[in-house]
């Protein structure tokens, strides 16, 4: 092989790694909803999150997802999928709303062949939950 071949191949490696640590690095930089969680207090100024429905965007290289999130008394009640614009089909990871509402956690499993598609969903809900923090 020639360098160039070499020097290219490495390039387009390194940046295929780079551009993975970097959206891991900020995925990681949200907190997590607890996987449970009791709370006996409910006066809002004790609560993680504010009431209400919020809206959040999860996006990639393969397209973009926008989700609602409703949030009553520090639950998850209802996620539904706004709008889909992913280079796969919506039905792929049609299942994942209910998979947050029933774990109450926005880390959900990964739908295999709809990697980026899961990826951009937790993500939405990420930024859902990320609104309705309560401060």
């Amino acid at each position: 092989m020639s360098k160039k071949w070499v020097v290219l191949c490495s390039t387009a490696i390194t940046a295929v790694y780079a551009a993975g640590f970097f959206t891991t690095e900020s995925q990681a930089s949200i907190e997590p909803l607890p996987q449970t969680q009791v709370q006996l207090d409910t006066s809002q100024s004790n609560r993680m999150y504010n009431d209400g429905v919020f809206t959040g965007m999860g996006s990639n290289r393969r397209g973009s997802i926008q989700v609602k999130v409703t949030i009553k008394e520090d639950r998850i009640t209802d996620v539904e999928i706004s709008d889909f614009e992913m280079h796969y089909a919506e039905s792929d990871v049609v299942d994942l709303p209910n998979e947050v509402v029933q774990t109450q956690n926005p880390q959900v499993d990964n739908v295999s062949g709809a990697t980026y598609s899961t990826a951009a969903f937790e993500d939405a809900v990420q930024d859902a939950l990320a609104q309705a923090m309560n401060a």
